[in-house]
């Protein structure tokens, strides 16, 4: 059994996708594809079922899956523990934070490093999204804080925390009652750069709800100036209820439960500080359970 190709399945199983699967690998498409065959006639069962809506596990593929996650698990603790043994690491870890990040987050990251069994620095470096996925790829960086909105099936993940999201219609809301997100598609939504994860966010929750998103012909710089704009009337934005510094905005819904945002660790599998990440990881994610 090829250990690649049980990467290749764990991919398709994250994106739901086939072809970002490939493109997170760096593999072509029929590539991936015939090696998740091959896997699929070895072990006697499929694995996916692929519609217009994307790709999905089949019953035996949803018993199987979490099979290849623990043993994929294995393998990369073994290796990681061994470059650890070969080259001891720094005392310091450095983490890439997306500007969506809050500071009181920020804040939970620096303790739990504190209290590692060997506590160590922390060295922040705030970017968009694509720099910061680079710098992890090209070991700058240890680990990512940033918005749950694309994944990398190349690294380890976790979620650490959600926050609710809120609505600005162009118009002053004559209630603070919580908005469908039905109700909130009449509306053309002002976004920003596809750099910090929030455009990703705004554009996918409409789509998973087969929504029409209609958008605002301009684009602001920043979240800022999206909170700005649209408090001048000239669309809707859609924001986490962290960076709101203005009246005027109403919790989002969908189908009475409130529409989040999720932020992720993201690390790579096979670091000499892997141990330590993951430690740091489960300390930070038990903080934010605690707030």
């Amino acid at each position: 059994m090829n250990i690649e190709v049980l990467r290749y399945v764990q991919a398709v199983s994250q994106t739901r996708s086939f072809s970002a699967a490939a493109r997170a690998y760096g593999v072509t498409q029929p590539a991936l594809s015939n090696g998740v065959a091959r896997l699929e006639e070895e072990l006697g069962v499929k694995l996916f079922d692929r519609s217009p809506r994307g790709v999905t596990p089949t019953a035996h593929g949803a018993r199987l899956l979490p099979m290849v996650d623990r043993a994929l698990d294995a393998v990369d603790s073994l290796t990681a523990e061994a470059r650890r043994l070969a080259d001891p690491a720094a005392d310091t870890i450095r983490m890439g934070v997306s500007p969506l990040i809050g500071a009181d987050l920020v804040a939970r990251a620096f303790q739990a490093a504190r209290t590692l069994p060997r506590p160590r620095a922390l060295v922040l470096r705030e970017a968009d999204l694509a720099p910061l996925r680079e710098a992890l790829t090209a070991g700058e960086l240890d680990v990512l804080l940033v918005p749950a909105v694309r994944a990398m099936p190349t690294h380890r993940h976790r979620v650490i925390t959600s926050e609710p999201v809120v609505v600005i219609t162009p118009t002053p809301p004559e209630t603070d009652e919580p908005l469908e997100l039905a109700a909130a598609a009449d509306a053309d939504y002002i976004l920003v750069p596809d750099t910090c994860g929030l455009t990703t966010f705004t554009t996918e929750l409409f789509h998973a709800d087969d929504l029409a998103m209609r958008t605002y012909p301009g684009e602001a710089a920043s979240y800022r100036v999206l909170e700005d704009w649209a408090g001048l009337g000239l669309g809707a934005a859609l924001l986490p209820s962290s960076k709101v510094t203005h009246a005027g905005h109403r919790p989002l819904v969908r189908n009475g439960d409130p529409v989040e945002i999720a932020y992720e660790a993201v690390w790579a599998r096979a670091t000499p500080l892997a141990a330590d990440i993951e430690e740091f990881v489960e300390g930070l994610a038990n903080a934010a359970t605690l707030e």
